[in-house]
């Protein structure tokens, strides 16, 4: 039985991770996500999918960072009728995700709408609105850890912890054919070794054909050691010495819940005292509540330093957030606090605000804690920009500048080597994809001199057939 993987998008490109497979009769997606950074986005975010969604069995999903899922709601808008399978800890985001980036969807387009209008233009229709959104809730199928399920006949998944944020996974099928077993595995996005709360990245032994990200896949992160000290600095340094105020984009899965991790531990530590944390995102406080709602997820050290943090809940302060009211209400700090709001690539919702009124401020800081795709905000304040955009505003970058990479979601290139060794024999194919094209195609190099692997760089919209 041949098998043939389309990349529909994070082919020589980071953002909008979807493949589609076709074994036999049988048409499945692994992932479907949306397209982030870069004036294409909006394009290739409303293009037609290539087969009829209404003819797509299932999707299986990784995790539920926007990247890998944000597509979702416009697929069964446009007639997918299957399951999409993937974990309780996954499904639970997802309800709370998905709505939001259709609330997001329907607001941009208003505000886009309003602009056209002025100019003698027509309505700007949003990509997806909350309601579709809610319309993926019934479809989520949930599937434990290690536990095999046959989603279509003939083709069996089971979910592995892929280490990188609460409920992501690994995915490894398997397809049945007269006696025969072909064994497809896709990484999803793989975790950083040693990343707080979650376990690390499951081994695993054999694959026919292997999918592998390479987000990070020419860097190597600094030391969880090296990282916590930095972080350490940028937060003394700016609260004490310059009195000046810490502006933390911040994922809302994930990066949110790994920084009141850190910060609890550090105050538990003796290394940090007195810190107030704003959560200037309701997105990542429900995100943090789910999470707490998953220890089945945690790692030894979380399971610690939660338990402390419930224990003693005066010794860190957090505030968060909830109306739009409360969130400008922090315009007004000029130093002295932790703030923490979406998105993470500085592209929308209140972090914007929050940089307008402290970019230009030298007794600030923003810490970047987070990978930045081309064509970002967040990703022109790493790559040095002395001015930037802002809201319409042309701002200065005065503020301290701190680029934290050990508390990175995704594995470095020693992470994925690393795992790539936990292979018996290597995979008969490995595609690398979900990085930049340069670092796609060093990784595949990589791959081919360290490990002797058969790796190569498929193209995007290219079907690829094993």
């Amino acid at each position: 039985m041949s098998v043939t993987l389309t990349f529909l998008g994070a082919a020589r490109e980071v953002t909008g991770s979807c493949i589609l497979v076709q074994v036999g009769r049988s048409r499945f997606l692994v992932d479907c996500g949306m397209f982030q950074g870069g004036s294409e986005s909006d394009r290739k975010n409303r293009r037609r999918m290539p087969v009829p969604p209404s003819s797509i069995d299932f999707v299986l999903s990784t995790h539920a960072h926007i990247d890998h899922s944000g597509l979702l709601p416009k697929l069964v808008r446009d007639g997918f009728r299957g399951p999409v399978h993937c974990t309780p800890a996954t499904a639970d985001l997802l309800k709370v995700m998905l709505p939001d980036s259709g609330h997001i969807q329907e607001r941009e387009a208003e505000w886009g709408t309003r602009k056209r209008e002025r100019g003698g233009k027509g309505p700007v229709v949003p990509l997806y609105t909350e309601a579709d959104a809610l319309a993926v809730v019934p479809r989520l199928k949930t599937e434990r850890y290690e536990q095999s399920f046959e989603p279509a006949p003939g083709i069996s998944a089971t979910f592995l912890d892929a280490g990188h944020i609460l409920g992501s996974a690994i995915v490894a099928v398997a397809v049945h054919d007269s006696g025969r077993e072909k064994r497809l595995v896709f990484s999803g996005d793989l975790g950083h070794r040693g990343l707080p709360i979650v376990r690390d990245p499951t081994p695993v032994r054999r694959a026919d054909a292997l999918v592998i990200e390479s987000t990070y896949g020419n860097r190597v992160h600094k030391g969880m050691e090296g990282t916590v000290e930095e972080f350490v600095h940028a937060v003394d340094d700016t609260l004490r010495r310059k009195g000046g105020n810490v502006i933390i984009p911040a994922f809302a899965v994930g990066r949110a819940q790994d920084i009141l991790y850190l910060l609890a531990d550090l105050t538990r530590r003796g290394r940090l005292s007195g810190i107030t944390m704003y959560i200037d995102s309701p997105l990542a406080a429900e995100a943090t509540r789910i999470t707490l709602r998953h220890p089945e997820c945690f790692d030894e050290a979380a399971k610690e330093v939660f338990a402390w943090r419930e224990a003693h809940p005066d010794a860190l302060k957090v505030v968060v957030t909830q109306s739009t009211e409360d969130s400008r209400a922090l315009n007004s700090l000029r130093g002295g606090a932790i703030i923490m709001a979406g998105s993470g690539m500085c592209e929308a919702g209140r972090i914007k605000h929050h940089l307008k009124h402290n970019l230009w401020r030298r007794e600030c800081t923003v810490v970047i804690v987070g990978f930045q795709a081309q064509g970002t905000l967040g990703r022109k304040i790493v790559d040095g920009a002395k001015r930037v955009k802002v809201l319409g505003e042309d701002i200065t970058v005065a503020a301290d500048i701190y680029t934290i990479g050990g508390l990175s979601a995704h594995a470095d290139r020693e992470d994925l080597l690393a795992w790539g060794r936990g292979f018996e024999a290597p995979p008969g194919k490995a595609l690398v994809a979900h990085g930049e094209e340069s670092v796609s195609v060093e990784f595949a190099q990589t791959l081919r001199a360290k490990l002797g692997w058969n790796a190569e760089v498929p193209a995007p919209g290219a079907p690829v057939t094993l």
